[in-house]
């Protein structure tokens, strides 16, 4: 049976989301980053953007054998822009010696397998770290309408799913031909489509994103019926960064 690595924040809440994408004949192995008891600012989030610091915890899975990697966090792989989204799958690399993606890059990945040229996007964080993910996603060459957070700075996966739903239609701008849906501790898969059917648009979720990009990196498509990003093209997303 093939094995995917994923590397998550120490505050991972939604493990069982990720298995929800992932084949049965896959297995997913998750390790997390050391524990911090800051809030989710912009100074926890620099230090979750450290790629020596990625890349040490992704060789606790060396031992298994994954053949792909993943860094399972949006805010610590957008906070230092495309450069040091970049330098955390070249340290998971060079640490372990196999490809690597990171959320950030899966999604602006996403966006360019769905063709979209605008998007709006949505979002838990303060403004300060939303504004660092529009930034980022603008650097990246992804055309940004507008964007919407909640504001949070804690236990953002206790969000329940009216209140993610309802975030997301409010994001949605008619001008924008997607919605990018940021952090991986906000629960997404059963909403997906169903908001795709409400704005007739492609939803790119975190999560989704993430498991998306990995499981390309060993020519594996994810289970998720419905939603619209897995029947965007067929090749492999390379490092997806």
């Amino acid at each position: 049976m093939d094995s995917v690595g994923i590397v998550v924040p120490h505050d991972m809440a939604l493990d069982r989301e990720l298995w929800r994408w992932t084949p049965d004949d896959v297995t997913l192995l998750l390790t997390r980053t050391p524990y911090s008891p800051l809030a989710v600012t912009t100074e926890l989030v620099e230090d979750l953007g450290d790629p020596e610091m990625i890349a040490r915890v992704a060789t606790d899975l060396v031992a298994v054998e994954p053949l792909a990697y993943a860094y399972g966090c949006t805010s610590g792989s957008f906070i230092y822009g495309v450069a040091g989204e970049h330098a955390i799958t070249d340290a998971i690399t060079t640490a372990t010696g196999r490809p690597a993606v990171t959320t950030s890059g899966a999604m602006v990945a996403a966006a360019a397998a769905l063709g979209l040229t605008a998007v709006a996007v949505a979002d838990p964080y303060e403004q300060r770290v939303s504004d660092v993910f529009v930034a980022y996603l603008r650097e990246a060459g992804v055309t940004v309408v507008g964007a919407t957070c909640l504001g949070l700075t804690t236990e953002i996966w206790r969000v329940d799913p009216d209140t993610i739903w309802n975030l997301l239609l409010s994001a949605d701008r008619p001008e924008a031909d997607g919605l990018l849906v940021a952090c991986t501790n906000v629960v997404t898969y059963d909403l997906i489509s169903r908001v795709e059917t409400v704005i007739g648009k492609p939803v790119i979720t975190a999560n989704q994103a993430t498991m998306w990009a990995l499981l390309r990196l060993i020519g594996r498509t994810p289970v998720g019926s419905g939603q619209r990003l897995f029947s965007a093209g067929h090749g492999l997303v390379g490092s997806a960064s």
